[in-house]
């Protein structure tokens, strides 16, 4: 057995897959998140190690050993998030997340220091966007110094659950990539640029291919989890990465979409992407030699999530997603004119736009519960029509649609996806455990059960097919140029309330 863990931005999710690639257990464990102000978005990485622990000592109870055939751990997690420790690897502070606004004018700072957006794009092959962890280190320099002088090392979230299992301090090359401090052609950190920004390297943890063994499990947590001693843990990915090795896009063809918290329109490359204008993010990809170009919305399945809360206080039985699906099924494709902007943390992709808000356009006195769920369908699934545009237009493979992520578990998203984009969308096995499965696959690689991807994805066929319906069809690619206009409209308007909040 090997144990894949996906410390997402809600949940982490622990499965465990056999020789086959066949899932035969899995467990979650929730936490929340912190938003002290707009834009603000943190965790505490105790509850993520609460989580990751109570998740693992329940999976292991139930596999036919007990968890003494486990013979190693693959780790996926959240990307872009930044966790100061210090030098005995405690937190200092509560982690900043991927979806984080706040470091926007830090991130300026860096692009001009770089000498502009094409000389950071030579160094790096990515602008700095604000999730990135590199403004984020900026930020935490400027505004907490007295911290930030204590820190010794700076981690992204699954690379903080390798410490606390292992003790070693190493991320892999897909999610360095999302630091915006890799070079990622090179598959190295950015001398260059940490010079210029003047971040001392070795706050930076070494980097590794996501197939490479990182250390092996502290022996009082192999005997609470009653796996071997010495059971090897992998360099695993980036959620977005690795979850689209998962749906077995390692090179050049086919586009994946997930549908998560938030959205990602995704593909693999045999070669490292130009990124002319930095429209799109590239990273190294999961398997050596191997790279990923994806366009990324904050606010997708995050953004129905959302919808459920907000509703919640005004209904006496807590509103749940099935019921929200219900009414969502009832009303026409179009939603009677009513149309939604998914931007409620800022945005990424189609649009680099961090004072972006989310926004209901053409709402009137006809309009129900039911055309706001659907309509934030809606202007999700627009919106990742409008990533796929970018990412055909930075030369990704777009033939073929592979659909994953949490939210399609449930038939309807991806029947609009269908609908969205006129095309057929395939569901694969294994895609519903997202990047849990990517990072077990690349652990199974890493202890000699598969010889490579190709070998562990040759079980990976597809469950499902989703054919668009020509009704519906029709009706969004009448409304599509609306939609496309609308962020343009209300640019102002979002720039003139930024200032205001």
């Amino acid at each position: 057995m090997i144990i894949g863990i996906d410390l997402g931005t809600s949940t982490c999710k622990v499965i465990a897959v056999n020789g086959d690639g066949e899932v035969i257990a899995k467990q979650s464990r929730d936490y929340a998140m912190i938003n002290l102000r707009q834009g603000w978005a943190e965790q505490d990485p105790a509850e993520w190690w609460r989580a990751t622990d109570d998740a693992i000592t329940a999976l292991t109870a139930l596999l036919p050993e007990g968890g003494r055939e486990v013979s190693g751990i693959g780790l996926c997690g959240q990307m872009h998030g930044l966790t100061a420790l210090d030098a005995a690897g405690e937190p200092l502070r509560h982690a900043i997340l991927w979806n984080d606004q706040r470091a926007a004018p830090q991130c300026d700072w860096i692009t001009e220091r770089a000498g502009g957006l094409d000389e950071l794009l030579r160094m790096t092959r990515n602008r700095m966007l604000p999730g990135f962890t590199g403004g984020k280190i900026v930020w935490f320099r400027e505004n907490e110094p007295e911290l930030f002088a204590r820190t010794a090392r700076v981690l992204n979230p699954k690379d903080y659950l390798r410490l606390r299992m292992t003790g070693t301090c190493a991320t892999d090359v897909s999610d360095a990539s999302g630091t915006g401090l890799f070079d990622v052609a090179r598959r190295a950190w950015s001398d260059e640029l940490l010079q210029l920004l003047d971040i001392d390297r070795s706050l930076l943890p070494d980097v590794v291919e996501s197939t490479d063994q990182t250390g092996q499990v502290r022996p009082e947590l192999a005997e609470r989890w009653n796996v071997p001693t010495g059971t090897p843990v992998f360099g695993g990915g980036g959620d977005a990465v690795i979850q689209t090795t998962a749906m077995g896009l390692v090179d050049a063809g086919p586009v994946g979409f997930t549908i998560g918290t938030a959205g990602i329109v995704a593909g693999g490359a045999s070669s490292c992407p130009d990124n002319p204008g930095g429209r799109v993010q590239v990273s190294c990809g999961n398997a050596p030699g191997r790279w990923h170009c994806m366009g990324v919305s904050l606010s997708a399945g995050g953004a129905f999530q959302w919808l459920r809360d907000a509703l919640a206080p005004a209904t006496t039985t807590p509103i749940s997603f099935d019921r929200l699906i219900s009414l969502a099924k009832a009303v026409d494709p179009g939603s009677d004119g009513l149309r939604f902007l998914p931007y409620l943390l800022g945005e990424r992709s189609p649009h680099v736009a961090p004072e972006a808000t989310g926004s209901w356009v053409g709402l009137t006195p006809i309009h129900h519960v039911g055309h706001l769920a659907r309509s934030v369908m809606e202007g999700v699934l627009l919106n990742l029509r409008e990533i796929l545009e970018v990412c055909r237009d930075a030369g990704l493979g777009c033939e073929r649609v592979i659909a994953s992520g949490g939210a399609t578990s449930e038939p309807l998203w991806l029947q609009m996806l269908a609908d969205v984009l006129d095309r057929d969308i395939a569901v694969v096995t294994g895609s519903s455990e997202g990047g849990a499965y990517g990072a077990a696959l690349a652990a199974g690689v890493g202890a000699g059960q598969w010889s490579d991807f190709d070998q562990a994805l040759a079980g990976v066929s597809v469950e499902r097919t989703f054919v668009p319906q020509p009704g519906p069809a029709q009706e969004y690619d009448r409304i599509f140029p609306a939609h496309r206009r609308l962020y343009d409209g209300l640019k102002p308007v979002y720039q003139a309330n930024a200032e205001v909040v």
